[in-house]
């Protein structure tokens, strides 16, 4: 049974709350006068907690068999026995046997179920697991599709670089070829190719379903695609299919090697390709997709290699129906916190694109296709969601399609060959190609700066666009001109003096400025604020609930020493001595890892600010991400003050 728990909120929001704190003892949270209920496992929550919970609906038409789930914070949750008892009755309600099957860089978990759920059964399987209590959020974890003057001695017959409705390409190649940029091309891997070889590097493989993936084991170090063929009716449909060599066709336009006598150009011929295998037989993940994005950023996934060349630039050709979703935009924010721009098709339904994924996420640049008349392509998506327009070709033109690398198998790998295909799976390579040439430019661009870029680079569609094609026609040699001369580069950040506070607005006298938290209610002000106005304070709302609250500094590897230091008041109701039941921990995210580097509970309970401070001599010369993430429990409230935070290097 759940301990008392108060509404949240006592924080000096008036001052009759303030005057309220004179009958309690040291430390103590005064009780709301509006008292929530607190669902647990043997409880049925109202319709008002369900909601807390979130929920991604399931695709008309589609089954699933996995599920992208995302536990509170609680010792409970930290085995998987503990984490099962939320699926237990939601498993016997469908008829279905659960098991855990991985751990996600998330942070989120990947179950499956011994058969499929359509429809209304999926829905219903995921609400009765929120009802345990126990999750944060679930979702299906749905699959993904393919959505396809140099000497080459087929440059000719690339229209898509220098023709009359092409990108302009040649002029942009006097200011940069794409030289230290690398691109993660995130789709069926690669097959070896004499026109692309010579530009790739090593990369890895997500496919996690080892009979998709034909190489028998699953995630491996080998991204080499082993051919996406199928049989007739093995992927939801009739028909059957031969291998596409989708990844193949696709790293070559972004960065075919050139001037070799041979073959086609890439936009960025010198840049460098990290294919990443993510689609295999009837597709790909979103659970193995996520990760592989954080990967290619330079990101931690559980039981995989770092990667010792993190990309600035990542290609997504695929796509599926339904919402983005928290699983896949928590893995995009992850990598543009990075610095990695994340460049996906908008797809190829003829449909508005902000009904498919990932075209509807945030922080990503989206991509339509245009056809040799220089209008959009009969088959691309379109509406406010598109970014900008590249090549993309049409076939209804003769021989009109984006000409690339590709293997000639019909199954299994064969010889090298090119040919023609045509989609917003062609278009956006030419987009993450040019933004290797413009990070070979101006490598300090940020994700931000770079869509701008994008955006302002662009020239009206020539055929003109009446359904919606982003601000136009990506222009590489109109983008190139700007950043080689009224765009200078960002100027470096000067350096600190010594001693001086790294963090900016570190009494939140400005609110929640410079700062990022997953809860509005985080900033506060008010007399109960140690100095001036402002402070921020996690939770105290008697129930399950988790805040984090981050500002990103740069470290000077120059220094000798450096500090966070911060002041911690504690307010509770429990009344325990001996267990801490509610948790402040200070960690630090450095693309790599999350480090966990001071805790405080409830037993740290008082009635002033007490000062704290941790030793970050292992962050020196790192950008890094501070993080203060409160997790209380399901029973009584804990509330955590925090003002005056500095960071020093001396």
């Amino acid at each position: 049974m759940a301990r008392f728990s108060p509404l949240r909120r006592i924080l000096a929001l008036s001052a009759a709350v303030a005057i309220g704190f004179a009958g309690f003892g040291a430390g103590a949270l005064p009780a709301s006068a509006h008292p929530i209920k607190v669902p647990t496992e043997k409880s049925t929550p109202s319709a008002e907690n369900e909601a807390t919970v979130k929920i991604g609906p399931p695709v008309d038409g589609e089954a699933y068999d996995q599920f992208i789930v995302t536990y509170k914070a609680s010792a409970q949750n930290a085995g998987k026995p503990g984490r099962a008892k939320a699926w237990g009755k939601a498993a016997k309600e469908a008829g279905v046997s659960v098991k855990e099957l991985r751990a996600m860089a998330t942070g989120s978990f990947v179950v499956k179920a011994d058969k499929e759920l359509n429809g209304k059964d999926a829905e219903q399987f995921m609400t009765d697991m929120a009802k345990s209590g126990l999750i944060e959020a679930i979702e299906p974890d749905a699959m993904m599709k393919i959505s396809m003057s140099p000497n080459d001695t087929r440059y000719s017959e690339q229209w898509h670089y220098s023709g009359t409705n092409g990108m302009r390409l040649p002029s942009a190649w006097d200011t940069a070829t794409g030289n230290g940029s690398v691109v993660a091309v995130l789709d069926t891997g690669i097959t070896s190719h004499s026109d692309l070889n010579a530009n790739v590097l090593p990369g890895y493989d997500f496919v996690s379903d080892a009979s998709s993936a034909r190489d028998g084991n699953g995630r491996d170090s080998n991204a080499q695609d082993q051919g996406d063929w199928y049989a007739a009716g093995e992927c939801g449909g009739s028909g059957s299919g031969s291998s596409s060599w989708h990844g193949t066709h696709v790293a070559g336009t972004v960065a075919a090697v050139t001037d070799n006598g041979k073959g086609v150009a890439g936009v960025a011929p010198d840049a460098k390709i990290q294919p990443v295998r993510v689609l295999a037989k009837c597709g790909g993940s979103l659970s193995d997709i996520s990760d592989a994005i954080i990967w290619a950023s330079g990101g931690y996934v559980p039981g995989v290699p770092t990667n010792s060349n993190p990309a600035d630039t990542i290609n997504m050709s695929l796509g599926g129906g339904g919402a983005c979703g928290s699983t896949y935009q928590a893995a995009i924010d992850t990598a543009v916190s990075r610095g990695t721009s994340v460049i996906v098709a908008a797809g190829n339904e003829s449909q508005n694109a902000s009904n498919v994924r990932p075209a509807n996420c945030s922080n990503v640049v989206v991509v339509a296709a245009s056809n040799p008349s220089g209008g959009p392509s009969f088959y691309t998506n379109y509406g406010s969601a598109i970014d900008v327009t590249a090549p993309g070709g049409d076939t209804r033109y003769a021989g009109q399609g984006v000409l690339s690398t590709i293997n000639t198998g019909s199954t299994t790998p064969s010889s090298e060959g090119y040919a023609f295909y045509q989609g917003t799976s062609m278009a956006t390579p030419h987009v993450a190609g040019m933004v290797a040439l413009m990070k070979s430019k101006s490598p300090s661009l940020t994700p931000a700066q770079v869509e701008s870029a994008l955006k302002n680079g662009t020239r009206s569609m020539p055929a003109g666009c009446s359904i919606g094609c982003g601000t136009g026609l990506v222009d590489a040699t109109k983008i190139m001109t700007a950043l080689g001369g009224s765009t200078p580069d960002p100027e470096p950040d000067p350096q600190p003096e010594p001693g001086e506070n790294l963090l900016k607005n570190s009494g939140f006298e400005d609110g929640s400025t410079n700062w990022t938290a997953n809860r509005a209610d985080t900033f506060e002000t008010g007399s109960a604020a140690r100095t001036g106005n402002g402070l921020a304070g996690l939770n105290g709302w008697g129930s399950s609930n988790t805040y984090t609250l981050d500002q990103k500094v740069t470290i000077p590897s120059s220094a000798t020493s450096a500090q966070l230091k911060f002041y911690l008041r504690v307010l509770t109701n429990e009344t325990t001595s001996s267990y801490a039941y509610d948790k402040l921990t200070v960690q630090v995210l450095d693309g790599y890892g999350t480090y966990s580097v001071g805790s405080w509970s409830n037993l740290d309970a008082g009635s002033s600010y007490n000062e704290r401070s941790i030793n970050l001599n292992n962050f020196r010369g790192k950008t890094v991400t501070l993080r203060f993430k409160g997790v209380e429990d399901s029973a009584k409230a804990t509330v955590f003050r925090i003002d005056d935070a500095s960071v020093s290097a001396s």
